[in-house]
């Protein structure tokens, strides 16, 4: 497969995406091929500065670079030239097999979905993030792609991040939950009802009901669904609630025994090395027409090593027929809701 890196994107770009896209080397096949995206003569001098032949990579040059505050509309219209837009346009062409970009959310979700257009049936693509809990790995999908869904995108978010969960973790029969403010039926929005009506209907998901955002950790689901705007929040809280429990562990104990602060530092390091996003690589956005993994703003070299992972596990397994088949067979279509 051919892997197209949008090396100008992220927080720590060019130097760390072009790192790990020289680790990532080492989880590929023979026949794989890495593909650099962006400026030219200042990828080729950061390979050089990192040790590696200004050779190494295929580049794809494009001048531009879209911002993190850009508004993702007007930057993909004006900057037919940037990474992102290169890229994109690449894979509609069939010249790679797949994107990866650690930039602009909002911009690499229009892109693809402008260029790459999305699987048959499928109407609105979704970021599945996969959410590191004690009870196991869970996809949440959709976490900032679509803020404005209907039923049917939530009903097919459900349908595509269960085929993902089952292909990519081995989870046979993915438990899939609606993220709700309460567990009662009768609780939620009008788009939450009649998702859950949907999703009840379809012997072919396991729908295990609404769910409350602490169910997320205590191992009730395989799957959650939402709103890319409650995914998105659901997202960055976890993260920001992750480290300020440690870091207010660690202190109180450093301020009673700084050797036990100093023990319990090192735990900490491990439990997050096991838990997390680093070590996922990315999330994936399905539904669009190939693959596509949109990784976190402040990725380093071992994201991107583990993001090029990711990409090549979905491409291997063809989890993009799976999912153009499972929806092929649900009980509702773009035109049944």
């Amino acid at each position: 497969m051919r892997i197209a890196i949008d090396a100008m994107g992220g927080d720590f770009a060019p130097g760390e995406i072009v790192a790990g896209a020289l680790q990532g080397r080492e989880v590929l096949d023979g026949g794989d091929e890495i593909v650099l995206v962006g400026d030219e003569v200042v990828l080729r001098q950061t390979l050089v500065s990192l040790k590696a032949s200004p050779d190494t990579f295929r580049i794809f040059h494009a001048p531009d670079i879209i911002g993190m505050n850009e508004s993702p509309i007007e930057a993909i219209r004006h900057k037919p030239k940037s990474s992102i837009a290169v890229m994109a346009h690449a894979a509609s062409h069939r010249q790679v097999d797949a994107v990866l970009s650690a930039g602009n959310t909002g911009a690499c979700v229009g892109a693809c979905q402008l260029r790459m257009r999305t699987l048959p049936g499928v109407s609105r693509p979704g970021i599945a993030v996969v959410l590191p809990t004690y009870g196991g790995p869970v996809t949440i999908c959709d976490v900032g792609a679509n803020i404005a869904c209907k039923p049917l995108h939530l009903y097919q978010y459900a349908i595509m991040a269960s085929v993902y969960a089952r292909e990519m973790f081995g989870i046979l029969s993915p438990r899939v939950g609606m993220m709700n403010i309460g567990e009662e039926e009768a609780k939620g929005t009008d788009l939450i009802k009649k998702t859950r009506d949907l999703l009840k209907n379809d012997p072919n998901i396991n729908f295990i009901g609404n769910l409350e955002g602490r169910d997320l950790f205590e191992g009730k689901c395989d799957v959650v669904i939402c709103e890319g705007f409650v995914g998105n929040v659901i997202l960055k809280l976890s993260e920001g609630m992750a480290n300020m429990i440690f870091n207010a562990i660690r202190v109180e104990l450093m301020t009673r025994n700084k050797l036990l602060g100093l023990w319990f530092k090192s735990i900490a390091k491990n439990i997050f090395k096991k838990y997390d996003y680093h070590e996922y690589g990315g999330a994936l956005l399905l539904g669009v027409n190939g693959t596509s993994l949109i990784c976190h703003g402040s990725s380093k070299a071992r994201t991107i090593k583990n993001a090029i992972r990711a990409c090549k596990k979905f491409y291997d397994k063809k989890i993009n027929d799976q999912i153009v088949s499972a929806i092929s067979k649900s009980a509702v279509t773009n035109n049944g809701a």
